[in-house]
C-alpha cells in the first residue's frame, strides 16, 4: 500500500501550528479544503474562459480572485478513472496496476481459492467496486492528520467509506439493485447524486457539525452532466438567445452548477470560515457544445458533447481549467498557461497543509501559485481505452495515446494504426490534421509515448 510519511520539518510546522494558540490566545489550524468538481464541464464554457454567452458569476469570482491554470488536463477522457486520480493522486495506469497487484495478492488467500468459477468471477467483480479502500486516499491522509471529510455527488467507489471519508451521501447498493431500472444511477453515486439537484442540506449539516475542525469536502454534483433538465430559473437566461436548443440546455446546467458553488462559498463565509478555506476547481472530463451546434435528436452527441468532447482523444476531452482560490492567502487575478495535470492537485493541497507529497507522481503548484517558477512539464501524455460508439452508449474498447505540448496535440490510435497532429497555436479546436506535414514530430512524439509506457509499466 502506498504510504506517505511526514517529514521532520513538517512535524515541526505542525507542532508550531497546534501550540501557537497557547501563546497567542486564538486558534490556528490547517486550512479547510473544498474540492469543486465539474461533471462533463467543457473548459470553454465559463465567463472567465471567454464565454460571455454562459452565466457563471460565481466561478468567475473564483477566477478573478484566485489563480487559474487554463492549460490543465485531466488523466482520462471519461469520469471514473479521472475521479480516481483526484482521490489517489495517481495516473489511471498506475491505479489499475496497483489494483491488479492487490487482487493478485488477495487471490492467494484460501477464501478465494475455495470458490467455484462463478464465485471467483463474482469475487473479482466485487473487488473492483471496493478497490479504493486499498489506497491512501486524500481523505485518509488528511484524516490521519486531524481532518474530517465529506463526500457528496458522483462517487463510483460503492460507499463513501471506501475512500476513507468520515461522512458522505453515497452508501452503496444491494445485489438485487443491479436488476432495477435505476441501477446505473446507484452505481455512479446513488444518494450522492441528489447534491444540488435536490438539496444542499447534507453538506451544510456537515459544516455545522465540524466548524471547529479542519475539514475536506468533495463537492461533485453531477452537473452539467445529463439529464440536461435545469429548472426555469436557469433556462430563462438563455431562452431568447441566438443559441441552439442543446446549447441552451447545456449552458443552463452550467449556470445551475455555478449557483451551487456560490451557495457553498456563501455558507462557508456565513460561518466565518472563508478566510481559512482553500477552494480548488477541476472538471472530470471535457465536453463540446458550441453556441450554434445542434445535438438535439442525436443521442450520442447529446450524451457526450459533440465529436470532440467526452470519450474522444481531442484536447477538448481532457482539458480543464484548474482554479485555486483562498482569499487573502494566495494572489488574485493570476492566469497561468503552464501545462499542469489533475495529478498535481493532491500534491498542491498537501503542500498547503504541510504534509509530504514526494512519493506522488504529480507536482505541487504552490510555488507557481505564489508567483515563483514555472510548470515542470514540457508535455502531458495520456492513454484511453474507451471511445465513442453508435452501438454502445457506454463506449467501445480500443487503445490510443495522446501527447500535448504547448505547441502541439498528437493522437496515436494504436489498433487502427492512425495518427493525428494539431497545432495548438493556430488550431486550438483541432480541426486541421497536419500529421503528414510533420513526420519528424510524429516520430519524436511516438518515442516519448513509448518511453512513458515503459516508465508507467503500461503493458
Amino acid at each position: 500500500m502506498h504510504i506517505l510519511k511526514i517529514r521532520p520539518f513538517c512535524l515541526g510546522v505542525w507542532f508550531v501550528l497546534w501550540m501557537l494558540p497557547l501563546f497567542a490566545g486564538q486558534e490556528v489550524r490547517p486550512p479547510n479544503i473544498v474540492l469543486l468538481i465539474g461533471d462533463d464541464h467543457g473548459y470553454p464554457y465559463f465567463g472567465f474562459m471567454g464565454a460571455d454567452y454562459v452565466r457563471t458569476p460565481n466561478m468567475d469570482l473564483l477566477a478573478e480572485e484566485g489563480v487559474v491554470f487554463t492549460e490543465a488536463h485531466v488523466t482520462e477522457n471519461h469520469c471514473r478513472p479521472s475521479l480516481q486520480t483526484l482521490m489517489t493522486g495517481l495516473h489511471p495506469v498506475e491505479y489499475r496496476n496497483r489494483v491488479r497487484e492487490e487482487m493478485d495478492r488477495a487471490k492467494k488467500e484460501k477464501t478465494y481459492r475455495e470458490l467455484n468459477e462463478a464465485g471467483k468471477k463474482e469475487w473479482e467483480r466485487n473487488f473492483g467496486y471496493h478497490a479504493m479502500k486499498y489506497f491512501d486516499t486524500l481523505p485518509k491522509i488528511l484524516g490521519e492528520n486531524g481532518y474530517v471529510s465529506f463526500q457528496g455527488g458522483k462517487w463510483w467507489e460503492y460507499h463513501y467509506e471506501n475512500g476513507y471519508f468520515t461522512d458522505g451521501m453515497t452508501k452503496g447498493w444491494k445485489k438485487e439493485d443491479e436488476k432495477s431500472d435505476g441501477w446505473f444511477l446507484k452505481f455512479m453515486g446513488g444518494e450522492g447524486l441528489a447534491l444540488k439537484r435536490e438539496t444542499m442540506q447534507p453538506v451544510y449539516d456537515f459544516i455545522d457539525e465540524n466548524a471547529d475542525k479542519p475539514f475536506f469536502i468533495w463537492y461533485g454534483p453531477d452537473q452539467p452532466h445529463t439529464p440536461h433538465n435545469a429548472p426555469y430559473r436557469y433556462t430563462k437566461y438563455y431562452r431568447n438567445k441566438n443559441l441552439s436548443e442543446s446549447a441552451k440546455q447545456y449552458y443552463a446546467m452550467c449556470t445551475w452548477f455555478d449557483e451551487g458553488v456560490g451557495e457553498l462559498m456563501d455558507y462557508i463565509r456565513e460561518k466565518g470560515l472563508s478566510g481559512n478555506t482553500l477552494f480548488v476547481y477541476v472538471n472530470d472530463n471535457g465536453w463540446e457544445q458550441p453556441p450554434h451546434a445542434e445535438y438535439t435528436g442525436d443521442i450520442l452527441l447529446k450524451s457526450n458533447g459533440g465529436n470532440k468532447g467526452k470519450l474522444s482523444m481531442y484536447d477538448m476531452s481532457y482539458r480543464t481549467p484548474i482554479v485555486f482560490y483562498w482569499p487573502g492567502k494566495i494572489p488574485a487575478g493570476v492566469v497561468r498557461k503552464d501545462l499542469v495535470s489533475s495529478m498535481d492537485i493532491i500534491p498542491t493541497i498537501l503542500n498547503y497543509v504541510g504534509l509530504d507529497y514526494s512519493e506522488l507522481p504529480g507536482y505541487s503548484l504552490k510555488s507557481i501559485i505564489e508567483g515563483g517558477g514555472k510548470g515542470q512539464r514540457d508535455y502531458l501524455i495520456g492513454k484511453a481505452t474507451q471511445f465513442r460508439s453508435r452501438s454502445d452508449m457506454m463506449g467501445k474498447k480500443s487503445l490510443a495515446y495522446y501527447l500535448r505540448s504547448p505547441e502541439w496535440h498528437f493522437m496515436w490510435f494504436v489498433k487502427e494504426e492512425r495518427m493525428e497532429l494539431y497545432s495548438m497555436i493556430t488550431d486550438a479546436n483541432n480541426d486541421n490534421n497536419v500529421v503528414k506535414e510533420h513526420p519528424d514530430l510524429v516520430q519524436q512524439f511516438k518515442s516519448e509515448i513509448n518511453n512513458w509506457r515503459k516508465m508507467m509499466n503500461d503493458g
